[in-house]
């Protein structure tokens, strides 16, 4: 199976609900496939592939499973929905962010018969200190410091048919993510080799010109030789620097060096992805309200979602259910005011 051919049916490739030796198979020649298929020319590769292969699936699987349930996802529950009205400062804002989906648009296009579709949406969770105003005691204390919460930079990429096949997809993306953290290691090993050899090269130049300047040149035109000590530093660079190339091996040792590599992550996602599920007591105004407090507010939940690789990022996020009627229909182009650029 090509490099392309992954990607046309993500939910048959991932099940949080129970795992088959086809699907172990299936995650194991994506991850040589998407790293390196040379990979294929070592010796049991499958085979020692197969154990991480085996610990990142189970990682998945618990991380899908404990997703709470999607919500309803609509204008006109903004008002009476603590969370929503949380999530969006305006109800319009929704319409806006449903709006700019492509891919959800594409999904109700593609199925004319679905009247819901289910969807993540990413948020980033921005925290502010300030100075308030709170009750406390009876008597309201002025500056009181206090933690503000919005969110911002809503996203709505991730889209399926239904919530069983939009967790599929949500476990595949996670492997395909765990896999870009293996090919961007990989790739710094590479670079590492690269910058090896490029300094070999410049530096066995250096030291030919340098022993050619002695009897050679330098005597010609007057010029004093290269020091002694000036060609055993050189020496001594060259030699730990083929050391370095010998310690990376040859074609096969760098296979196996990559095979390593993958191994590595996949045997540790929790290094590179962790997900929590966040509850936040929150006023109308978004500041975050001690249990405690007699003061008006909700319980807002959300999944809080770290990827610690490279480069690493912290987003909100909320499993939800759309109505086709939520979806505003496709901006059209205005070519009066078009044609006065023109």
């Amino acid at each position: 199976m090509g490099i392309l051919d992954w990607f046309k049916n993500r939910p048959g490739q991932f099940d949080p609900d129970w795992v088959s030796d086809e699907m172990v198979r299936g995650a194991v020649d994506k991850a040589i496939t998407l790293t390196n298929p040379r990979l294929k020319l070592l010796p049991n590769c499958p085979k020692r592939l197969t154990p991480a292969v085996k610990t990142t699936i189970e990682y998945l699987r618990t991380l899908v499973q404990a997703l709470p349930a999607a919500r309803p996802l609509s204008l006109a529950l903004w008002s009476c929905d603590p969370a929503l009205k949380a999530f969006f400062v305006a109800s319009s804002d929704i319409s806006s962010v449903l709006g700019r989906s492509d891919n959800l648009r594409i999904l109700f296009d593609k199925f004319p018969e679905l009247d819901e579709a289910c969807l993540v949406l990413g948020m980033a969770l921005n925290e502010k200190r300030v100075l308030g105003m709170a009750l406390q005691g009876g008597m309201v204390q002025r500056d009181v410091a206090q933690t503000s919460v919005s969110f911002s930079d809503h996203g709505t990429r991730i889209c399926g048919s239904d919530e069983a096949r939009l967790r599929r997809i949500v476990g595949v993306e996670a492997f395909e993510y765990l896999l870009g953290q293996a090919l961007s290691e990989i790739g710094r090993e590479r670079v590492e080799r690269q910058e090896l050899q490029g300094s070999r090269a410049l530096m066995r130049a250096r030291l030919r010109l340098l022993q050619q300047q002695g009897p050679g040149l330098g005597s010609m035109f007057g010029g004093a030789p290269a020091a002694a000590s000036e060609q055993a530093r050189l020496q001594a660079e060259l030699l730990e620097n083929e050391r370095q190339l010998e310690a990376i091996g040859g074609s096969e040792s760098v296979l196996d060096a990559e095979l390593e590599s993958l191994k590595t992550v996949l045997e540790n996602p929790q290094r590179y992805l962790h997900v929590e599920t966040k509850r936040l007591r929150l006023s109308p105004m978004n500041v975050v309200i001690d249990a405690a407090s007699a003061d008006a507010a909700a319980d807002v939940d959300f999944g809080l979602a770290e990827l610690r690789g490279s480069p690493p990022m912290r987003r909100a996020f909320v499993l939800a259910r759309v109505a086709r009627s939520e979806l505003p229909p496709p901006k059209k182009i205005n070519f009066d005011d078009a044609t006065r650029y023109l």
